[in-house]
């Protein structure tokens, strides 16, 4: 069982990892926040309430949790419907409030029920999206915010409209040349990066990072006119003092306790945080090299605290995500100790250096972010799952192309439709068998016999002649339905007026483990 203590025994591959995290998580916690309608601050605070608090609650060795672009429409509205934005900071709390109560309830336990093929499709669509997101922010177009996941944009383009809007309007050589140059940077560091001696730690997102403040300063000397401006660089809102840093946070206002609307704001980012979350952690789960898993009810008890803690102090939700997650886990974290410190680098960047913070430009980050993508949908994650099968690789198809084209929480939903209806598919496959020699016939279940089974079985049994010995076999089967043992009950009892000698054979629930040889007998088990 994972432990709440993070072990700074593996404080080595844990530092480089949370920077890498922290340089990925500083531009989506300010456009997550922005596009949500919510001061870019409060964005920054629930990434560092994510990363500490959470990251201390929480069971999962790898996953970071912080602001979400799935819950983007949800707070953008939920601020709209409020009075003020400390009245919405009300909700954030009581969501939180609402999550403690589900892992109570143990709803947690129904992440489990998700088919891999579709959580292999969430990480695939994320990939797919990052990058097909990030190509304009690549090329100097920063209309659309970071950590967009949705298709249709704010500015009324799409993920596909908004990249030839960009080739055609907005190209910024500067841009072009630095995130070029960034990108065959870190794919020729993961291919050459040193298995010993310090450089092993060396974060190349860090490097990156390096070569686009510098880069777009020597642009300001050689040509002025590539230099990008503020308008394509972080923007951290910078304090001028102690004081004005502490203005920042916000409290929520307890007096708007007995407005409905607040307690519906509440119950809905608590229902669509908390799944956001255990795909999330399943996910994470799932390309963990240790293959550790995160026991779900308690995730939600750390989602729960964090979100509380968000609240009281000004942030906007959180939720475990993909994005920052899998930064972590392809820059080597080996525990919570990289989430944990990832928040202290945002922290103490946002208080004591944000006007370095300023000099980074976006088509750096958006280097570093297709990097990103790529690892979670290389070609060879296709391939893999196509060997699988159709019942694998449609539900798996169908959950990228559906994430791609709506957004992250709807193309889940459509593709656990999907896999659910193969499932269903795969138990309407022949589970009984028939075989008849003479006098003497065979009905055999080979396997569980659920509600869906009835039709084949009355089908079967309506194939039994008179006058004959009939082996019902179940020796296969663990669990029969009661509407399928009301069938064989029922044959049963007509089988006396065919001259029909019944046998059953199996363990039916428990009940029962040897052969029975009694003509007419009744099947009873619960």
């Amino acid at each position: 069982m994972p432990s709440l203590i993070p072990s700074f025994k593996t404080w080595r591959a844990d530092l480089p990892a949370s920077i890498v995290v922290a340089l990925v998580a500083l531009p989506l916690c300010l456009g997550i926040a922005v596009a949500s309608g919510a001061p870019p601050l409060s964005g920054l605070i629930a990434g560092i309430v994510g990363g500490i608090v959470v990251g201390l609650l929480s069971k999962s060795s790898l996953s970071v949790a912080g602001p979400a672009a799935g819950l983007t429409v949800i707070v953008l509205a939920g601020i709209q419907s409020l009075p003020s934005f400390e009245a919405f900071l009300l909700a954030v709390v009581l969501s939180g409030v609402f999550q403690l109560l589900f892992g109570l309830t143990r709803s947690g336990v129904l992440s489990e029920f998700v088919p891999s093929s579709v959580i292999t499709g969430m990480l695939a669509a994320i990939g797919l999206i990052l990058i097909l997101k990030q190509i304009p922010h690549a090329i100097g177009f920063d209309g659309d915010y970071e950590g967009s996941f949705e298709f249709f944009a704010q500015d009324g383009r799409n993920t596909l409209s908004a990249i030839w809007y960009a080739l055609n309007q907005s190209v910024l050589w500067g841009a072009i040349l630095i995130s070029v140059v960034s990108l065959v940077f870190l794919f020729w560091w993961d291919a050459a990066k040193p298995k010993t001696g310090p450089l092993r730690f060396l974060p190349g997102p860090l490097v990156v990072v390096f070569i686009g403040i510098v880069g777009n300063g020597l642009l300001g000397i050689v040509a002025p006119s590539l230099q990008l401006q503020a308008s394509h660089l972080v923007q951290v809102p910078v304090a001028s003092d102690f004081g004005s840093f502490l203005s920042f946070f916000s409290t929520p206002d307890f007096s708007q306790i007995g407005n409905k609307t607040v307690w519906t704001v509440a119950i809905t980012l608590a229902i669509v945080a908390s799944l956001e979350s255990l795909l999330s952690v399943n996910a994470v789960d799932q390309i963990d090299p240790r293959r550790r898993t995160t026991p779900k009810n308690w995730e939600l008890f750390a989602q729960g605290g964090g979100n509380i803690a968000s609240g009281l102090i000004g942030g906007i939700p959180v939720t475990s995500v993909i994005v920052r997650s899998s930064a972590n886990v392809d820059s080597g974290a080996e525990s919570k100790l990289s989430a944990m410190m990832h928040a202290c680098w945002l922290l103490l960047s946002v208080a004591l250096i944000p006007v370095a913070l300023n000099l980074i430009p976006l088509s750096a980050l958006a280097a570093v972010l297709i990097a990103t993508g790529y690892k979670l949908t290389k070609p060879k994650l296709f391939a893999d799952r196509l060997k699988q099968g159709w019942t694998q690789f449609v539900p798996f198809v169908v959950t990228v192309v559906a994430i791609l084209f709506t957004d992250l929480l709807e193309g889940i939903v459509i593709g656990l439709v999907v896999g659910f209806i193969f499932v269903v598919a795969r138990n309407f496959r022949t589970a009984i068998t028939y075989a008849c020699d003479g006098g003497d016939c065979l009905i055999r279940a080979r396997r569980n016999l659920y509600f869906i089974h009835k039709y084949e079985l009355r089908r079967e049994l309506g194939r039994v002649p008179d006058n004959v010995n009939l082996l019902i076999d179940l020796s296969s089967t663990s669990y029969v339905d009661l509407d399928n043992v009301d069938i064989i009950n029922a044959f049963i009892k007509g089988a006396e007026y065919r001259g029909i000698t019944v046998t059953l054979r199996g363990d039916l629930a428990g009940r029962t483990a040897a052969m029975v040889h009694a003509p007419t007998r009744e099947v009873r088990f619960a």
